[in-house]
Parts: C-alpha cells; structure tokens; sequence
C-alpha cells in the first residue's frame, strides 16, 4: 500500500484519493505534487455583490441607449428638423452617462479580480511561508547546530 504526504498539513495518507484526516485537505489528486502554486477555485471569495453591480451598471446603460434612440425618433417624429439641436445635447449628455455607466460596471469588474489577485497573493505566501518553516524545522540551521554542541 502506498502512502502520500498530504500537501497542507504533510500528515501521511494511506488514500491520495481521500480528504485528508489530519486537515480536511481536498484529495492530493487535487493538488500539484511539489508545488506551492495552486490555488483551488473555493479559496477565492465570491464577491458577489459586486458582479451584481457590474451588471446592474451595465445593464443600465444598455437601457439609456435605448432609450436616447427612442427620444430621437421620437423627437424627429413629432418636431421634424427642427429638433435636431435639442436631441443632439440630448443624445450628447445620454451617450456620456451611458458611458460611465458602462465604465463603472467594468471598474467592479476589475476590482474582483484584483481582490482575487490579493487573495491569491496571501494564499501563495502563506503557503510558502509554511513550507520554508516546515523545511527549516525538518533540517537544523547551523547556528543550532553550533549551540547543540
């Protein structure tokens, strides 16, 4: 029977194949062997209020655009020529809200993934910090060689 050293906590497996007993680890089929650069996918925060937003924004300039298309036709129907300065101000000020509506969905956007950016960070440094203890502790410094004499 072979056995696995789980990639968390290091406890011995007799099952790769399992959850980890020790530290509740996903299966080591899971994992990278050897690598501290994985970061599983519910590690990472949802941010779901945020997507909503995103799509909130988004979803609101789409509406505004229709609805400056809807005020032109509108306006040419009913005034003719003669609406043509007002409906382009109109037009002006609906396109640039729409815009910054649109732009701010995409700013949430990027704020996800930078926050999965800096979660991923800390994930990966804590993993590597742990594995540099767990080597250092596995094999003394020389220093403490030095006071063990």
């Amino acid at each position: 029977m072979s056995e696995f050293p789980c990639p968390e906590c290091a406890t011995v497996r007799t099952d790769a194949d399992a959850v980890c007993p020790a530290c509740g680890a996903p299966p080591a089929s899971e994992h990278r062997h050897g690598e501290v650069g994985e970061v599983r996918q519910n590690d990472l925060e949802p941010y779901v209020a945020l997507r909503y937003i995103a799509r909130l924004f988004k979803i609101l300039a789409a509406l505004m655009i229709i609805m400056m298309i809807g005020e032109v036709i509108t306006g040419f129907v009913t005034e003719g020529k003669m609406a043509i300065a007002t409906l382009l101000g109109e037009a002006t000020k609906l396109l640039v809200l729409a815009g910054l509506l649109w732009a701010g969905g995409d700013v949430m956007n990027l704020l996800i993934e930078a926050g999965h950016d800096l979660r991923v960070t800390r994930i990966l440094l804590g993993r590597v910090n742990t594995k540099i203890h767990q080597n250092q502790s596995a094999e003394p410094s020389d220093e403490r060689r030095q006071f063990a004499r």
